[in-house]
């Protein structure tokens, strides 16, 4: 498949399928307003600043930690801010929400034999509001986050600890995320098959497609065909 086409089905051969969970289970649009316009915000009250000097000195910030444990770090950044960002997710619980098709896709995956990972850098604290909400974790075997393990998913040493707790075997996996940065390092420890959400945030365009094949929503997989001489019985 060349790059930036989109996929269309699981591969023969996959066994466990790895999600992410914003941007590719859940619609990015919450965080994206959290971080981007209502932690600012408060920062601003807080501080005394403009909303101009407060977004600038937060994204400076944000570009600094981007792709370490203290960019998804709560506690992190309540104490650098002097904020408390948990209350400030708890006040927009409201807007978490699936991403077009995702339950459907995720309610589908009963009747397959996959085993399903939700692999996520969320912190904890985030995750657990977002299951509270949606009850997206009865819909997965097991849930590992960046900071169970110790590394974000940008690292190789995430994989490596994921792979010594799942015993997981690269070329019968499949891998699904919105970010480029984490795609790249999957691909890099050996996962064989990697697919790019390009319509993470329902309220902003797509994102430009890169090296890999690209879903619009999980809906875009299809299982793959059972083996011949299989049957629903023997499932």
């Amino acid at each position: 498949m060349t790059a930036g086409r989109k996929s269309a089905a699981i591969p023969q051969g996959v066994e466990t399928l790895m999600l992410d969970m914003d941007g590719t289970v859940l619609d990015l649009a919450y965080d994206n307003y959290l971080w981007l316009t209502r932690v600012p915000e408060a920062y601003a009250e807080r501080h005394g600043l403009s909303a101009a000097e407060a977004r600038d000195r937060l994204y400076t910030w944000f570009l600094e930690l981007r792709g370490t444990l203290d960019w998804y770090c709560l506690e992190h950044w309540s104490e650098r801010l002097q904020l408390d960002v948990v209350a400030l997710h708890r006040e927009h619980r409201e807007q978490i929400d699936f991403l077009p098709g995702a339950l459907e896709f995720l309610q589908s995956l009963r009747r397959d034999r996959l085993r399903v990972l939700l692999v996520t850098n969320s912190h904890r604290t985030t995750l657990d509001l977002k299951n509270d909400r949606t009850g997206l974790g009865k819909y997965f075997d097991a849930i590992y986050t960046s900071h169970d393990l110790g590394h974000p998913k940008e690292q190789q040493a995430f994989w490596l600890a994921l792979q010594e707790e799942e015993s997981l075997a690269p070329e019968s996996a499949l891998f699904v995320d919105d970010t480029l940065p984490v795609l790249h390092s999957a691909k890099a420890f050996g996962l064989l098959h990697v697919r790019h959400v390009i319509c993470p945030d329902t309220s902003r365009p797509a994102q430009v497609p890169d090296a890999y094949p690209v879903l619009e929503s999980l809906q875009d997989l299809q299982s793959p065909a059972p083996p011949r001489g299989t049957w629903p019985g023997n499932r």
